[in-house]
């Protein structure tokens, strides 16, 4: 069939077969279909959706337009985890060598950050000497011994994902449901793990803005994975408000570090047990609440902490580093935002308050940008706080005094002070897999 006519049968909200969405794909991928009739199904479907199916096979075509890894030389169950983005979301760093010290498998594969959302490479390469770029055989031998390896992604997974993601960027089709589905799933089927748990975020930080649009992200993707023969569950956490207290690629691995002393911020703390007790259930270490007594404890009991060493210490980084002070990257420049009234905090924007540490340098507005590891913002206080004028909201980091003026202003327009002090609001607000939803509220 011609692409014209897959464009005319998707935007009369008719459903392709698997035949056509292949070569859809497949087309595209070999150059044989340009890219302005790609933007007009992708803008299509933005508009007529896609059915369970349609999805699946799209996100099948994705993640074999590429190499897909195969882990099957790891013994044991892998389980890989994947967060839709969020401002201070750090928990890649938290929760993997929780996992681990617990008995889990993740050998995972991570972006990088670009926009207000920060990428997990980015934090890792903050450590001086950590390589997240292993080939093959160290990438198994750090899983083998560790339990646990995060490292880059390679270069040629789901290379469609690639193209379509860059055609979605300019054509305002990127928040499209089954589009983001098919991003996501296809390069986590891509990264050949067993088990995969999504932690789908909801907020004025995150892609999904309703706890609602949320869910039915959560139950696209976990069709995807159970179509594809992977288990898969969901969370659904908050993003309304930055998770913890740091924003910054050096700052949030400090952060990470604190969490896993046991003296992290109370958000990001329960944020991470949650989800590493999850894939913990997922990897079949027992019932939900023996592997959320297994996540404490890797905490408590500073197994986790000396999981996370050990892999930093296995790919060329600096373990030491982590609880040295001086061992990361620091910006000597600071600045304090102060509260201009009394009252309470009652929201904060948590995309502009990223937009704001990008503007001190700690993120990318293209691709090609260098980062400012040293840069970020300290949050002093968070939402539901109550404040007096003159009360220090938060320090802003950066290596260059110009870029103060506007991260400034754009923090105090991120947040928002009223006489009243807002309800408390769930951290997690549900859980989806192939049974349904659960909700926590």
């Amino acid at each position: 069939m011609r692409m014209y006519d897959l464009i005319e049968k998707k935007r009369d909200g008719k459903a392709l077969t698997d035949e056509e969405i292949r070569q859809l794909v497949n087309g595209y991928v070999r150059e044989e279909v340009p890219d302005y009739q790609m933007a007009a199904f992708l803008m299509a479907v933005y508009f007529r959706g896609m059915t369970d199916r349609e999805t699946a096979v799209m996100t099948d075509c994705v993640a074999h337009s590429g190499e897909i890894a195969d882990l099957s030389e790891i013994p044991g169950i892998k389980v890989d985890k994947h967060s839709t983005g969020g401002v201070g979301d750090k928990t890649t760093l938290i929760v993997v060598p929780m996992v681990a010290a617990c008995g889990g498998i993740v050998a995972k594969m991570s972006g990088r950050g670009l926009g207000h959302t920060g990428g997990t490479i980015d934090k890792l390469e903050s450590i001086p000497g950590y390589r997240t770029q292993l080939s093959r055989k160290e990438f198994f031998s750090v899983v083998r011994r560790v339990g646990a390896s995060v490292i880059g992604q390679s270069g040629n997974l789901a290379p469609a994902d690639k193209k379509l993601y860059a055609l979605r960027d300019v054509t305002a089709t990127v928040d499209s449901i089954p589009l983001i589905a098919v991003s996501i799933m296809g390069k986590k089927l891509a990264g050949g793990s067993d088990r995969i748990l999504l932690d789908v975020k909801m907020g004025s930080g995150a892609f999904m803005k309703t706890a609602d649009e949320a869910v039915k992200l959560a139950r696209k993707m976990v069709a995807i994975g159970e179509h594809a023969g992977r288990r898969t569950a969901a969370l659904i956490t908050d993003m309304d408000v930055p998770l913890g207290n740091f924003i910054g690629n050096a700052l949030e691995v400090r952060e990470a570090v604190h969490t896993l002393q046991n003296r992290g911020a109370g958000d990001l703390t329960k944020v991470c047990i949650a989800l590493a007790a999850e894939m913990l259930f997922l990897s079949e270490k027992g019932s939900r609440k023996e592997c959320r007594a297994l996540a404490e404890r890797s905490i408590t009991d500073g197994s986790a902490l000396q999981c996370l060493k050990e892999m930093v210490h296995a790919q060329g980084g600096r373990a030491e580093a982590l609880e040295d002070p001086d061992g990361l990257p620091n910006c000597r420049l600071r600045i304090e935002v102060k509260a201009e009234r009394d009252g309470y905090i009652s929201h904060m924007d948590a995309q502009g308050i990223g937009a704001s540490s990008m503007i001190l340098g700690a993120g990318r507005e293209k691709k090609e940008d260098s980062i400012d590891y040293g840069a970020g913002i300290e949050l002093r206080k968070k939402t539901g706080d109550r404040v007096c004028a003159g009360d220090v909201l938060a320090v802003l980091y950066t290596s260059e005094e110009r870029r103060f003026a506007d991260a400034k202003v754009r923090f105090l327009e991120a947040v928002r002070i009223s006489e009243e002090k807002p309800a408390a609001k769930p951290l997690i607000l549900a859980r989806v897999d192939s049974k349904g939803v659960k909700w926590y509220q």
